[in-house]
């Protein structure tokens, strides 16, 4: 009986399970739970979810990095790297190892036979300032064992690596958890040094973070920076996910990727929360949302509206448009690859008419929120 349960678990986490969502015209939806992370693509690029900042046992770790690549493949995670602390090597009396290329080794051995693309990767590791820093798409992360911290960046950028800031807002360095920019910091972004920083990072977002990425046109980073296991530290069984950086990507490839994140073309996704400058955001969001039928009942001016969202994100839609809703007080949930529907009162029967939405997890500067549009036509 135990192992009878133990497999039906486990067939619940990894295939999903099926809810129900009522919305305020008393319609329930149902639609199904899945721990896989899809988004769609936009009209432009593919949307691929990469996490840039793992941890196995090559540093300071839990799992050996098989453990990583499969995790990753349960989550349909595009693109990983692993990026071990290179100064840092709590396990190395047991596992001791003069290779730091050795975790990305073993990782991409057991990729090999999957889809997933696995980008070498280091932390760079050293008290503030600099702090802890990500150098990927590197070539050997060897060469950067270099004490000086400003010579481990010229490093990183003779490989041709990308490099972001880690979690500038960790209390163990900053206590009062608020991300600054040092001095430091400015040189290295001024001599094209520092590329991103992680305003998403394991269980913690940063809206200085997002402000200094603003500031100074840094990319936008989300990563898990797992050590433990990802199905403890985000609730996967309950319906949590890993944070991720969404990329938006011309090809599936390396070079692509890299260029994409050159560009910032970047969505961090966290707690439900997506996190990006506008003209990267509104994107997925438009893609993820679509409304699929609109009509008027017999003798009414109310158009009953059918939204569909084809994304892992449940979408909450706040009404700014010009037409109240007769269903609810213009707070709109659309569950991850479900629908829902609205009902508008038009005052008069229209062939077609204006709604706009506010997206309320769709965060594209502090305080600031996603606004959206889209014209419906009756049918």
């Amino acid at each position: 009986m135990k192992g009878f349960l133990a497999v039906y678990t486990l067939l619940l986490m990894s295939v999903g399970v099926m809810a129900q969502h009522t919305h305020g015209n008393g319609l329930a939806h149902s639609h199904t739970y899945t721990r896989v992370i899809d988004f769609p693509d936009t009209e432009e690029y593919l949307t691929l979810a990469c996490d840039f900042h793992i941890h196995t046992v090559f540093s300071d770790g839990s799992v050996w990095p098989d453990i990583r690549i499969q995790e990753a493949l349960r989550d349909s995670v595009d693109v990983v790297a692993m990026t071990e602390h290179l100064e840092y090597q709590p396990h190395a009396d047991d596992i001791p190892h003069p290779d730091r290329n050795r975790s990305h080794h073993i990782a991409t051995e057991s990729a090999a036979n999957t889809d997933m693309l696995v980008i070498q990767g280091a932390e760079i590791t050293r008290s503030m300032p600099p702090g802890h820093s990500n150098a990927i798409f590197i070539e050997d992360a060897n060469a950067l064992l270099i004490e000086d911290s400003l010579a481990v960046f010229e490093e990183a950028n003779r490989q041709g690596a990308f490099t972001f800031w880690n979690h500038p807002n960790w209390t163990a360095q900053r206590p009062d958890g608020v991300a600054t920019l040092t001095p430091f910091h400015e040189y290295l972004i001024a001599n094209d040094l520092l590329h991103g920083i992680e305003v998403v990072n394991d269980l913690t977002i940063s809206e200085e973070a997002l402000q200094i990425a603003l500031d100074n046109d840094l990319t936008i980073m989300g990563t898990s920076d797992i050590h433990g296991l990802v199905d403890y530290q985000y609730g996967i069984a309950e319906g949590g996910h890993r944070p991720v950086t969404l990329v938006m990507a011309a090809a599936r490839t390396p070079e692509a990727i890299k260029e994409a994140l050159v560009a910032g073309r970047t969505v961090a996704w966290f707690e439900n929360t997506l996190v990006g400058r506008a003209e990267h955001l509104g994107p997925i969001v438009r893609a993820s949302l679509d409304i699929i039928d609109a009509s008027y009942g017999d003798d009414t001016a109310v158009a009953e509206i059918s939204i569909t969202n084809a994304s892992n994100a449940e979408y909450l839609l706040e009404n700014i448009g010009a037409y109240s809703f007769q269903s609810d007080l213009g707070l709109v949930r659309v569950p991850p690859h479900g629908r829902t529907t609205i009902s508008v009162m038009t005052g008069e029967v229209l062939d077609s008419f204006e709604l706009r939405f506010r997206v309320l997890n769709a965060v594209t500067a502090p305080k600031e929120r996603l606004e959206i549009g889209h014209t419906v036509t009756v049918d």
